[in-house]
């Protein structure tokens, strides 16, 4: 809903603060009374997520979630863990952020969720004729921006495994092989530290910036650790010439021939990398 571990934590602390003045013998049904709660300070947030958005610097990325770590203590058959990755992939968050907030929270509860129109309604204070219309824009929107393209999981490793060996040897003509030749490359550094400032398209050019930047003498010391991100084969790249520290995260979405890739999203924001760099630390 949020794209923020940050801040859904936060939501979830100011609905129990809620819940606790509330007086249970008035709550006929505690779950879609919390439900509807938490869905409200989602939109809330959302509102004022967008006006926030507008004054970023540079281009903005979800919170990059690596796969293991998806479902915290949720622990779900591997079916069902494999629909959930693929609902966090970096190009689905981004399709919803292009959408209203109430779009983004109607679609979400009817199209992820399940719940009916009249329960949808009721969480947002509108109409079931009204709920409908904007479960069907979204959509719209969502099919027009956003195919999901499934990878095996022997071809997830193989691209994985090949971009590790590309960026090791600082060798462009195999990036640009694996690449798609519309790749397109997005780089979020919030403003915080140095990032690509907006999108780059075209595999040649994708191979020929990443490999450079990966060539510098700064990056000397680059670490590349192999893992799956918001559903995505990438890696975490790591300095051991600062004692490990995190510097970013790279996911890797399949062309629509799967075998290639067709976006590489890198995400540098030290705001955003900050619960897994707390990770590796522990």
């Amino acid at each position: 809903m949020l794209g923020s571990r940050a801040a859904a934590e936060d939501i979830l602390q100011e609905a129990w603060l809620r819940w606790v003045d509330v007086d249970e013998s008035t709550v006929q049904h505690a779950p879609a009374f919390l439900s509807r709660l938490v869905t409200n300070l989602c939109l809330d947030e959302l509102r004022s997520a967008a006006a926030r958005r507008e004054q970023y610097v540079g281009v903005w990325l979800p919170e990059p979630l690596l796969d293991d770590e998806t479902h915290f203590d949720w622990a779900p058959g591997p079916e069902v863990h494999a629909e959930f990755a693929q609902d966090v992939t970096v190009a689905f968050m981004l399709v919803l952020e292009r959408l209203s907030p109430l779009e983004r929270a109607a679609f979400l509860l009817r199209d992820v969720f399940d719940l009916d129109y009249a329960e949808i309604a009721g969480h947002l204070d509108r109409s079931e004729a009204a709920c409908r219309q904007l479960i069907s824009r979204a959509r719209k929107s969502v099919k027009a921006d956003y195919a999901r393209h499934t990878i095996a999981k022997e071809e997830s490793e193989r691209l994985m495994m090949a971009f590790m060996h590309a960026v090791s040897t600082h060798d462009i003509s195999a990036l640009a092989a694996l690449l798609s030749e519309d790749a397109v490359l997005l780089t979020d550094g919030g403003g915080k530290t140095s990032a690509v400032p907006r999108p780059l398209h075209g595999g040649a050019l994708v191979a020929r910036v990443f490999i450079g930047f990966a060539s510098l003498r700064a990056s000397s010391g680059w670490r590349l650790v192999p893992t799956q991100i918001n559903g995505l084969p990438g890696c975490l790249i790591l300095d051991d010439h600062a004692g490990g520290q995190l510097l970013q995260t790279v996911a890797l979405a399949p062309a629509a021939e799967a075998d290639h890739i067709g976006a590489l999203y890198i995400q540098r924001n030290p705001d955003k990398l900050r619960k897994i760099a707390e990770r590796l630390k522990s």
